[in-house]
């Protein structure tokens, strides 16, 4: 069965599809900015507090004027302890 085919008899049966929405980057990974040296080198065994801190970005939406929100936490590896 043709596509064209398929798009008459749903028109005629008044159904639509739903179109898949496009993927949009939000990272530009071709930027010329320096890239930091892996200190980690996935090696997450720390001895001791404060050697390694990681961070990470959530974005939260909420039905409020604001929209969505920026979560940026800090925490230490040894503790596994939100510091930031």
């Amino acid at each position: 069965m043709s596509k064209k085919r398929v798009e008459r008899l749903m028109k005629e049966a008044g159904m639509h599809a739903i179109a898949k929405k496009k993927y949009r980057a939000t990272t530009d990974s071709k930027h010329s900015l320096p890239v930091t040296a892996n200190s980690l080198n996935r090696n997450f065994n720390v001895n001791k507090p404060s050697q390694f801190w990681v961070a990470d970005i959530t974005y939260i939406y909420t039905h409020t004027q604001e929209g969505w929100l920026y979560l940026s936490t800090i925490m230490d590896l040894y503790s596994r302890k939100i510091v930031g």
